[in-house]
C-alpha cells in the first residue's frame, strides 16, 4: 500500500493532536495574562479607595496631587462609590446623553448589580463612623483578552476548515490529472501492438492451414476484448456517453467473457427481483470494466474455488440537500463472493489507490472502480458486507 494512504488515520489523528495542543497552549497562556491584569486593576481599585479615603479624612496640600495622579488617572476602571444604599458617585460608567434622572438612577442599579457579581466590595471610611463601598468591574481591556482565546481558536478553526478542503480540492485534482495521464498513456500504448494482431488475425484467416481453426476466432474475440479496454481507458478524463441500457443483459455479458476466462471451480450466478427489461443509465464498456474488476477480485480471494453471485434489486434512494426535484429511482447489484472477507479495519482503505492483498498488483482495480462508479455514473459502489472466513458482498448503486 502506498505510504501517504496507509498513515493517513494516523496522519489526521497527528494533526488534530497538535491542534488542540495548540489551542490549550494559546487558552492557557492568555489565561495567565488575563489573571495578571486582573490582579493589576484589583491593586488599582485598592489604591483609588486609599487614595479617595486620604483626600476625604486629609486636608494636605498633596490632595491636589493624590487626585490628578490616582483619582483622576483611573480611565479604564468602571467604578461606583456607595453609601450602601444609593449610588454617590460614579466613574467610568457611559451614560447616553439627555437621559432621564430615573433612567439614570436605573441604569447605575443594573450596573451596580453586575459589579457584585464580579468583585467583592472595598471599604472606604470616611471620618468617624462613616461606611461607604466601592464597586467595580473588568475594564474593556480586560473583557477582551477574557473572550481573545476564543476568537482566536474560531479563527483557527476556521483557516483549518479551509486549509483542509482547499488541500483535499488540489489532491483530488492533481490524483484526476495522474488518472487521466495513466489511462491516455495506456490507451495509447495498446494502439501498437493492438493493430498489429489486428493484422496477424487478418493473415491467419486468409491462410489455408489456420482458416478453419478455432484459434482464429478465440484470437478475435480477445482482440475484440483489447478494443473495449482501449476504449476504456480513452474514456478516463472525458465525459462518458450514458445510454439507458438493459441491466440484466448487459450484466451477463459481462461476465460471460470473463467466466471462460478462469478456473471452471468458480460458479458465477445472476439472481435478480427486477423485470428482465429493467433499464440503467450506465456506459456499458466502463460498467463492463467495474463488473470485471469486483469479480476478478473475488475469484483472487476464492484462490480460483468458490461462487460468485450477483443479485440485482431495486433500493429505496433518499433525498438529499444537493439534488433538486424529487431523487432519481436507483436499482443495485450486490455481487456476493465466498472467498476470505475483509479484516474490519481494512474495510475504508480497500477503495484507496494503493491498496493490495496480492504480492504482485498496483492496488488500483477498486480506486478506478469506485471512481467510474462515483464520478461518471453518478451512483455509489461500496463494501455491503464482509466477514473473514465467509466472503464479502460489494454494492453497485445506479441511476434510471
Amino acid at each position: 500500500m502506498l505510504p501517504i494512504y496507509s498513515q493517513k488515520t494516523r496522519i489526521k489523528i497527528l494533526v488534530a493532536v497538535l491542534a488542540l495542543l495548540i489551542g490549550a497552549a494559546t487558552v492557557i497562556y492568555t489565561n495567565l495574562l488575563v489573571q495578571r491584569v486582573s490582579e493589576r486593576e484589583q491593586q488599582q481599585i485598592q489604591l483609588y479607595a486609599k487614595a479617595l479615603q486620604f483626600i476625604i479624612n486629609s486636608e494636605t496640600d498633596t490632595n491636589t496631587f493624590v487626585f490628578n495622579e490616582i483619582i483622576s488617572g483611573n480611565t479604564t476602571i468602571p467604578v461606583l462609590l456607595t453609601d450602601g444604599t444609593n449610588v454617590v458617585s460614579a466613574k467610568n460608567v457611559a451614560m447616553p446623553k439627555g437621559i432621564s434622572p430615573a433612567d439614570s438612577v436605573a441604569r447605575l442599579g443594573a450596573e451596580l448589580a453586575l459589579m457584585k457579581k464580579q468583585h467583592p466590595p472595598i471599604l472606604v471610611k470616611f471620618g468617624g463612623e462613616q461606611v461607604n463601598y466601592i464597586y467595580y468591574r473588568d475594564s474593556q481591556l480586560l473583557r477582551q483578552l477574557r473572550t481573545y482565546p476564543l476568537v482566536q481558536l474560531v479563527v483557527i478553526g476556521c483557516l483549518a476548515v479551509i486549509a483542509y478542503f482547499a488541500f483535499s480540492a488540489s489532491r483530488r485534482a492533481e490524483q484526476n490529472r495522474v488518472w487521466v495521464g495513466l489511462a491516455k498513456e495506456t490507451a495509447h500504448q495498446l494502439g501498437t501492438p493492438l493493430s498489429s494482431l489486428v493484422g496477424w488475425q487478418s493473415y491467419l484467416r486468409e491462410s489455408d492451414r489456420f482458416r478453419s481453426e478455432p484459434i482464429v476466432d478465440e484470437l478475435g474475440k480477445d482482440i475484440r476484448r483489447l478494443e473495449i479496454i482501449t476504449e476504456r481507458f480513452s474514456n478516463i478524463g472525458s465525459v462518458p456517453v450514458m445510454k439507458d441500457e438493459n441491466l440484466y443483459q448487459t450484466t451477463r455479458n459481462a461476465i460471460e467473457y470473463l467466466q471462460s476466462r478462469v478456473s471452471k471451480k468458480v460458479v458465477f450466478k445472476i439472481e435478480t427481483d427486477l423485470p428482465m427489461d429493467t433499464p440503467a443509465r450506465i456506459n456499458v464498456p466502463l460498467f463492463d470494466w467495474v463488473i470485471e474488476n469486483i469479480c476478478k477480485n473475488a475469484v483472487d480471494a476464492m484462490e480460483g474455488r468458490g461462487s460468485i453471485t450477483l443479485h440485482l434489486r431495486r433500493v429505496r434512494t433518499r433525498r438529499t440537500w444537493y439534488r433538486r426535484g424529487a431523487p432519481p429511482r436507483q436499482v443495485a447489484i450486490d455481487i456476493t463472493d465466498t472467498g476470505k472477507g475483509i479484516p474490519k479495519n481494512k474495510l475504508e482503505t480497500v477503495f484507496m489507490p494503493g491498496f493490495t492483498t496480492k504480492k504482485r498488483g498496483w492496488g488500483l482495480g477498486l480506486a478506478l472502480a469506485k471512481r467510474i462508479i462515483e464520478n461518471y455514473h453518478e451512483g455509489k459502489l461500496f463494501v455491503k458486507w464482509s466477514e473473514v472466513g465467509r466472503g464479502t458482498t460489494f454494492r453497485v448503486v445506479l441511476n434510471q
